[in-house]
């Protein structure tokens, strides 16, 4: 199922989404008694979903015009870290090392020996349609990375890769947009990601049982020219290894988001790098999840 945070009726809330036909219905409606966010959908969900199945299959087709509403953020503030993987493609690992950018301590790595973890802050967190902020007293390169992003459903701590897959609930969209120019500079990479306005998400999130995460296209436009085009089955290191990493000695919980990495063809692996300028439009598609779209304001 495919679910949205949004404005409707000066309210946030919640809804069901039935994307091709391009209505929502609000899950406060579908289940009475329930008016909460996204992250408590996910933690009811086993509860809830036997009865959403039900009220979709009844009211196919007759829900309300999604545009009529305006898109969020999936969890627009997320609780905990975003927690993210660097040079997880082997093609963009290659690019970045070469690029110049990568001022890490293995910057000459193709492949990492582990999975490059960071984070980026929920200030950074906007929604489908969004402006991304262009900073331009603190940065002048500016850079996008299309991303396929796990959401968290079952808390738990020192997971093994065994296990994760119980520990995923599904997936949205993010664009991890970077100022490369702070990224080099500070060789650390969260403050070249974390600026304000820097982590676009969505548009839904989709449970894990419509998704074939193994087998995802990943592609990225920016102003109708495709720029990514890989697939998730080009990981390097995959989901639950992912989640067996980031939980050893931290406990992941419900709504937790894991971004897994983006492949090649991101502004700084040209010659010369094409950064972005005010006005390009991103668009990025990942399998069945939508199109997340962003202009750099």
């Amino acid at each position: 199922m495919k679910f949205a945070t949004l404005n409707y009726q000066e309210k946030q809330q919640v809804a069901l989404v039935d994307a091709a036909q391009e209505v929502f219905w609000p899950v406060s409606e579908l289940v009475p008694g329930f008016d909460g966010d996204m992250v408590q959908l996910v933690q009811q969900y086993a509860q809830l979903r036997p009865l959403l199945f039900l009220q979709l299959q009844a009211r196919k087709g007759a829900g309300r015009p999604l545009r009529d509403a305006q898109l969020l953020a999936p969890i627009p503030a997320p609780r905990r870290n975003i927690f993210c993987v660097g040079k997880n493609y082997h093609e963009h690992a290659a690019e970045f090392s070469k690029s110049g950018f990568d001022t890490g301590a293995n910057a000459a790595e193709h492949a990492p020996e582990a999975p490059v973890i960071f984070t980026k802050p929920a200030s950074a967190v906007i929604g489908s349609g969004a402006k991304v902020p262009s900073h331009p007293g603190v940065t002048k390169e500016l850079d996008y990375e299309a991303e396929l992003a796990v959401i968290i459903g079952k808390p738990g701590i020192n997971i093994s890769k065994a296990d994760a897959w119980q520990h995923v609930w599904g997936y949205t969209m993010i664009n991890d947009f970077t100022a490369r120019d702070l990224q080099k500079r500070h060789r650390q990479w969260f403050l070249g990601k974390s600026l304000d306005g820097f982590c676009p998400m969505g548009p839904y999130a989709v449970s894990a049982d419509e998704v074939e995460v193994g087998n995802l296209s990943v592609r990225c436009w920016i102003n109708d020219e495709l720029r990514q085009d890989s697939n998730t089955s080009q990981l390097i290191f995959d989901i639950p290894t992912l989640i067996a990493c980031i939980s050893a000695g931290i406990e992941l919980k419900e709504g937790d988001i894991i971004a897994t990495g983006t492949p090649a063809g991101v502004g700084i692996g040209f010659t010369p790098p094409r950064f972005l300028r005010s006005g390009d439009r991103m668009r990025i598609e990942i399998g069945n999840l939508g199109a997340l779209e962003n202009e750099v304001g």
